[in-house]
């Protein structure tokens, strides 16, 4: 049996191979993405390997990540490293009582720091836990082509394409010094790492499922 652990009801929890907890974030993603693209992004992966997996289940996602770079912009909310990786390690401690695995899907690279913080720490405690990426750097870093098309595919109602736009389209390696001293806005005035122009579902709907596999891969 497999499913969201939000609709479950506890006798269904009795017999749990794995537990997978979509961790995001609630951050700018320009003009035309929303706030928690992340954890949508984190969420679908999530179930998408839940459903290939017998007594795999959901865990409703972790939303508030470590987000200080994307600080400047409106509506960013973050809890940073030290609180994530706190609230990750008790949620594991917890899960760990009723189900035999715990899988972390991340997709914000901000989280990474906590995840692997938690995770060795959780580990050395004796607990079957382990964290997976949901890689979507291949085609641009934040906001771009590939983020807007797994949206697209993901939750159309929630794009923006109206108001898309480029950002700065240079290398991570060009632009990562700046971004870590004085973060996204002053490398971006939009808030976009790369271009959408181009997104489509369609791409999305593929790029999902290769993510999906590539987890899939490392909960087996």
């Amino acid at each position: 049996m497999t499913g969201q652990i939000a609709d479950a009801t506890w006798p269904e929890l009795a017999q749990v191979d794995l537990v997978l907890v979509p961790v995001g974030s609630i951050e700018q993603h320009g003009p035309h993405l929303p706030l928690d693209t992340d954890t949508a992004i984190a969420t679908g992966v999530a179930r998408g390997v839940a459903a290939a997996l017998e007594g795999a289940w959901v865990a409703p996602a972790v939303v508030y990540g470590s987000s200080g770079e994307h600080q400047a912009f409106p509506g960013t909310s973050s809890v940073g490293t030290d609180a994530l990786r706190l609230m990750l390690v008790e949620l594991v401690r917890s899960m760990r009582t009723w189900t035999r695995r715990v899988l972390f899907v991340n997709a914000h690279g901000g989280n990474l720091r906590a995840l692997d913080g938690a995770v060795r720490q959780l580990v050395d405690e004796g607990h079957d836990v382990t964290w997976a990426p949901c890689a979507t750097e291949e085609v641009d870093l934040h906001a771009g082509r590939t983020e807007t098309s797994l949206m697209l595919h993901l939750r159309p109602d929630s794009v923006r394409l109206d108001r898309s736009e480029a950002g700065n389209t240079q290398p991570l390696q060009e632009i990562l010094p700046t971004l870590i001293t004085r973060g996204v806005r002053a490398v971006s005035a939009n808030g976009v790492l790369g271009d959408p122009t181009g997104a489509t579902a369609e791409e999305g709907s593929r790029l999902l499922a290769r993510m999906v596999r590539d987890v899939l891969a490392r909960a087996t």
